[in-house]
């Protein structure tokens, strides 16, 4: 049989976990737009950028059981997209990335958009396919996606030259998909070590990341019996319900919470899941981690990178973590140490905590506030998209995120503009859901205008914008070292117009007073299909912990000589102003 290279792609795609394609027509794709826009099971989505676009594919991933897929054109296209699929990538995120490319059934040069793909590719895909002819099309795009979603999962890209998306070309068969099975097997000598290990600890702590995304009744049964304290990574906010009373906050380096890092100061033995140990949620590499670490994760190049473990087992979080706690209740372990003392030394810290920022007062809004009130308001299962800044660390110190709520937010490769698209794809793939999105002024100018997508579709995100005029995170790191900030100042800009232009509902939280009134007002609009803007006017003079902790970590590891004369210099410009 003969059939185009867009009809043969598209045939492939239907057969795969996809209900959206993100991107921007152009003449290497035309065709491929074409024939999803006969689909019946897949609907293209204009987008107003294509970085907008990756971040939409990224949270499909991250928040349903479809696979993200973008379809853009070559070069331009996938350049704007690319710090989205680096940031997929990093995050362990899977993707599939389609894009055209240049003809080949003529012999010219200079061709419009021409370079090489591949290469571009290669830094931020786990594998990167070409197609030369039409009957590599579908097992080529099965490949792709098994790929990108077998082990540490990420994003995948195809490139289809324009002619053969064209013209037509001969195929013996159509095959069908047949999913790959997973044969990595748990080392049960491994486990038995690791159960022997949590079993003689005095002081067990639980440390979990994204890979535990699937396993939170599990993890939640093991802390019980081990009667341990629980700390995530950035991205695996809400993996552990921050209600839950062994909950501490992210990380437990002198860059977390007071809960955090009281609970596991004296920590003997260290169960880590589905984390890398990386620079955010480890305090840049401060955190104390005992001799007995027992590492757990499915990509076995990640043990022994920053902290040696005494333990490795390689395989699915939830897997390892059930054979575990299997092992545990099969032996009749019951710990000795249940009793109220962690719990109720979490419970303080955390309270006390809090109650420092309550009473930090301002003319601007109080951040804790604003999350009391909006965490009174959100539903159970509410969906939170935050982006990459100040607010990011904001909410992780002062916004626990319930057992049946899910939080998302940029992380390894930590780029900023993520919120506003990112709620877009989700609230696609969830739209009964209630989605909203913590952004700061900064990363809101980068995708704010991505607002029009939600517009045109009718997707009701309510979007709080913590508008302080200044890069903070940023601003602030260089206000500790160096008494000024240097291009971390924005320009004043009208956050009312953008989304007036946007067809956006549009409120101002000015000061405490008014987030009462406003957060209902805003999710109620949201709630019947229309995107809400919401500009607070946020109060980020009182540094978050992760960011005081940060510095001194970093500082502390400076020579002498270079750290005296950071310290001196600081010092000099505060007196001289």
């Amino acid at each position: 049989m003969k059939k185009t290279g867009a009809w043969l792609a598209v045939h492939a795609l239907e057969q795969l976990p996809i209900s959206y394609t993100f991107g921007i027509p152009g003449v290497h794709n035309t065709e491929l737009y074409d024939r999803l826009n006969s689909s019946k099971k897949i609907e293209p989505v204009l987008v107003t950028h294509e970085l907008g676009a990756a971040f939409m594919a990224d949270a499909v991933s991250r928040t349903s059981d479809k696979i993200g897929t973008l379809v853009v054109v070559p070069a331009a296209g996938l350049t704007h997209a690319m710090s989205g699929i680096g940031e997929a990538f990093l995050d362990g995120i899977p993707m599939l990335v389609i894009s055209g490319g240049v003809r080949r059934d003529i012999d010219v040069s200079f061709q419009l958009h021409e370079m090489d793909q591949q290469k571009l590719m290669q830094a931020v895909t786990k594998a990167q396919f070409s197609i030369k002819e039409h009957s590599e099309i579908v097992p080529f795009i099965f490949k792709a996606f098994n790929i990108a979603v077998s082990g540490e999962p990420g994003p995948v890209y195809v490139e289809i030259p324009v002619d053969i998306q064209l013209f037509k070309g001969e195929v013996k068969n159509l095959p069908g998909y047949q999913p790959i099975e997973d044969e990595t097997r748990i080392d049960e000598a491994q486990i038995s070590r690791a159960v022997e290990l949590l079993k003689n600890a005095a002081t067990p702590g639980l440390f979990l990341g994204w890979g535990c995304r699937a396993c939170k009744d599990i993890a939640i049964e093991l802390a019980e019996i081990l009667e341990a304290p629980v700390s995530t990574t950035l991205q695996g906010i809400g993996v552990f319900p921050g209600d839950h009373p062994l909950h501490t906050g992210m990380g437990f380096s002198q860059a977390a919470v007071p809960a955090a890092e009281n609970a596991f100061k004296d920590c003997d033995c260290l169960l880590a899941v589905g984390t890398r140990f990386s620079e955010i949620p480890t305090g840049s590499f401060g955190c104390k981690v005992p001799e007995n670490l027992i590492h757990v994760d499915i990509n076995p190049e990640v043990f022994n990178k920053n902290y040696p473990a005494k333990v490795q087992i390689e395989g699915d979080a939830k897997t390892v973590l059930l054979a575990i706690l299997e092992k545990l209740k099969g032996d009749n372990f019951k710990t000795e140490r249940k009793n109220i003392t962690l719990r109720d030394h979490i419970k303080r810290d955390k309270e006390a905590y809090y109650d420092e920022w309550r009473k930090h007062k301002k003319k601007k809004v109080n951040p804790f506030l604003f999350f009391e009130a909006l965490h009174k308001n959100l539903k159970e299962d509410a969906i939170i998209l935050v982006d990459d800044g100040n607010h990011t660390y904001l909410v992780v110190e002062l916004f626990p995120v319930k057992k049946e709520q899910r939080c998302y937010c940029p992380t390894d490769f930590n780029s900023m503009g993520y919120c506003v698209p990112a709620a877009i794809g989700a609230k696609l793939a969830n739209p009964n859901s209630q989605v909203i999105g913590i952004v700061g002024d900064g990363a809101f100018l980068m995708t704010g205008m991505e607002t029009l997508t939600a517009s045109h579709r009718r997707l009701g995100i309510a979007y709080f914008v913590f508008h302080d005029g200044e890069l903070s995170q940023i601003a602030q790191s260089q206000e500790i070292p160096y008494n000024r900030k240097t291009c971390t100042i924005l320009g004043k800009f009208d956050l009312e117009g953008m989304a007036i232009a946007c067809r956006a509902e549009y409120f101002e939280i000015s000061r405490n007073k008014d987030i009462g009134e406003v957060i209902p007002k805003a999710l109620e609009i949201s709630s019947k299909g229309k995107p809400v803007i919401v500009d607070v006017n946020i109060d980020y003079s009182k540094r978050t912990r992760f960011t005081q902790g940060v510095v001194k970590t970093v500082l502390k590891r400076f020579p002498f000589r270079d750290k005296a004369r950071f310290i001196g210099r600081a010092l000099l410009r505060k007196v001289i102003g």
